[in-house]
């Protein structure tokens, strides 16, 4: 794939200092430095390319997590020989969990290189692993597949992958609580409402009923969140019985 050398104006010192982020990121020294460039660009920005075609990083995302699912898919394949299929999906979806990638563009600090016209405090939370995956499908497309099994060996699975840590880590309380109400045939119910609280951002309140009992509440900026934080209470109000 060819990218018109001139997307950019030329900043010399700028270019360089890039240049020398990317390098330190990523092990080794990057050849076609504007596709890195096209991986931090967020679509506020609203460029185009000579083609007239948007030009952000979510191309590049949908790049990377397939790249990111392939190369984690065969490390689980050769280390967990005795791992079935279901084992090796799961333990997959722990490591390329989104928690879990924006931890990892937080801890490499990929938000500094972001251009956008949205101030980066307005950004949400996965902004950090969006990028993340971004970056690693621009390795893909500068370096090739050997360099990016390489980064990601050395950014994700040396440094926090560990199976057995892994085994015992819960992704989803909400898919806890729901799936043993459904085993003990527990009727549930989330109740979720906009919160009118004083905070500047809007906020929604959730209240979990287990047969009819309200057993844990909740509060977060937004839906999702405020029933995983829910769920969450709930699980360890019923541990004793769920892990039972």
């Amino acid at each position: 794939m060819k990218f018109a050398p001139k997307i950019f104006n030329s900043h010399p010192k700028q270019d360089g200092d890039f240049f020398l982020g990317i390098k330190s990121i990523l092990g080794f020294r990057p050849k076609n430095l504007e596709i890195y460039k096209r991986a931090f660009l967020h679509r506020s920005l609203n460029k185009k390319d000579e083609n007239g075609n948007p030009m952000n990083y979510e191309r590049l995302e949908f790049l990377g997590d397939a790249m990111l699912g392939t190369i984690i898919s065969k490390h689980l394949y050769n280390e967990v020989p005795e791992g079935d299929e279901g084992y090796l999906t799961k333990m997959r979806s722990k490591i390329v969990s989104r928690k879990h990638l924006n931890e990892l563009g937080k801890d490499l600090g990929l938000l500094n290189f972001v251009e956008s016209r949205i101030p980066k405090s307005h950004f949400g939370e996965n902004i950090h692993g969006n990028v993340f995956e971004a970056l690693v499908g621009a390795i893909y497309l500068d370096r090739g597949y050997t360099y990016c099994e390489k980064f990601i060996k050395t950014s994700v699975i040396e440094p926090y992958v560990d199976i057995e840590q892994l085994e015992g880590k819960v992704i989803s309380y909400k898919s806890l609580v729901i799936e043993w109400c459904q085993k003990q045939k527990k009727p549930f119910h989330y109740n979720v409402y906009e919160d009118t609280g004083k905070d500047e951002l809007k906020h929604f309140a959730v209240k979990l009923s287990i047969e009819g009992k309200v057993l844990a509440k909740a509060r977060a900026t937004s839906k999702k969140k405020a029933e995983e934080k829910a769920s969450k209470r709930a699980y360890y109000a019923l541990q004793h019985k769920i892990d039972g």
